[in-house]
């Protein structure tokens, strides 16, 4: 195979991904949705909404991670130069509320809500914050809304910042199980050196692993990003953390119209193979990387429940152990001890003792809430023979 067969059957690479997601999640940095003078650019997100509309209706579930409201609101404000921490998240709180207005004009015509969710680090570190977030993003997404993520800049402090919104993209990916994250940038992916800097420089359609290599073709932040803060190097770290998760990734131009049919039309981009698939991720993290909290017996028709694909329901539950919290790892056993398997419980320790033994139509009546009756759910479940 030629040199050109081979740049072109990887394009086709990045184009069959993106016509195979199920999930995607779409990046679009200051830079692009703003532009150097600080305004929405409002055909460019016209067309982009066109492109979202599209995909939805082709099957695919998208999310949507945005920057731009420091740069509205610096230019309502009227602050100039570098900004101080106080001066980032005045500007913030004054340019969210004409961001989230700008997407939800591009969309009122196609009758698709916008539904805003303002994150910090903490709210994927943290596990309970982390399953409320992806409770939220799961039922929007049910409803067919959009939804529009942002870091919450008005509160959050260096301990609490992802940093740019790359890294945020990468961890929203991961939190609502992203097949593909696509970074909209100014640039159409990963060159083997700068190529404002180096003219020789070599576009790279493919990568498979994010190496040390790699890292250092991406080099530093964009000097020259203007509104924006981020630079290659934050991309390729985005497509490391997405990529450990299972999620692919795609470093796209966006400045031109329709950017996202532009990758499915097979323009020049780089995908960046995921290191493991999704679900063998899911798997590894929840079977090895956590410490069970608790345990909880079950009888033997549970254990053959389990076995046969289902979900773990509190009426199969004998005995429940430790003091976990909702979203922890418990160990699960039978009744002669032996470990059948471990799974992220739906309930904290004190409610999981109120329902065990019980049907499910005795739930709200012994809770005093509604809530859906598994203990375990199968897809947060990973049994010892697996």
């Amino acid at each position: 195979m030629s040199s050109d067969e081979h740049q072109n059957a990887a394009l086709v690479a990045a184009a069959d991904a993106a016509r195979a997601a199920k999930r995607l999640v779409v990046k679009v940095g200051s830079a692009i949705l703003c532009g150097e003078a600080g305004a929405v650019r409002e055909a460019w997100l016209a067309s982009l909404a066109e492109d979202i509309v599209s995909l939805r209706k082709s099957g695919c579930e998208i999310v949507v991670v945005t920057s731009g409201a420091i740069a509205l609101g610096r230019r309502k404000l009227g602050l100039r130069g570098a900004l101080r921490l106080d001066e980032k998240q005045a500007a913030s709180a004054a340019g969210q509320a004409a961001l989230a207005q700008a997407w939800q004009a591009a969309f009122a015509p196609h009758d698709i809500p916008i539904a805003q969710i303002l994150l910090t680090l903490d709210d994927t570190e943290s596990r309970r914050r982390y399953l409320n977030a992806r409770a939220t993003f799961r039922t929007l997404l049910d409803l067919g809304a959009l939804p529009l993520v942002n870091e919450n800049d008005t509160i959050a402090t260096s301990e609490i910042r992802y940093g740019d919104n790359d890294r945020l993209a990468a961890h929203a990916a991961q939190l609502v199980e992203s097949d593909l994250l696509i970074i909209l940038s100014d640039i159409d992916g990963l060159y083997t050196a700068d190529p404002r800097q180096n003219p020789s420089a070599e576009h790279i359609a493919v990568v498979d692993a994010v190496t040390a290599e790699i890292e250092k073709m991406a080099g530093g932040v964009n000097k020259d990003a203007g509104v924006g803060s981020g630079g290659m190097a934050s991309k390729v770290a985005a497509a490391k953390i997405a990529g450990g998760a299972g999620c692919d990734t795609i470093i796209a131009p966006g400045l031109g119209d329709h950017p996202l049919k532009a990758v499915l039309d097979g323009e020049a981009a780089t995908l960046f193979r995921a290191s493991v698939t999704h679900d063998g991720a899911r798997r590894q993290w929840i079977a090895g990387r956590l410490k069970p909290a608790g345990r909880v017996v079950i009888d033997g028709g549970a254990v053959k429940a389990l076995q046969s694909g289902a979900s773990l329901l509190p009426a199969g539950v004998r005995e429940v152990a430790g003091a976990f919290s909702r979203g922890d790892a418990i160990e699960i056993v039978d009744v002669n001890g032996q470990v059948i398997g471990q799974g992220l419980s739906a309930y904290d320790a004190g409610d999981a003792r109120k329902v065990a033994g019980a049907k499910s139509d005795r739930i709200e009546a012994l809770l005093g809430y509604k809530r859906r009756p598994a203990l375990v759910e199968k897809d947060d479940l990973i049994l010892r023979s697996e």
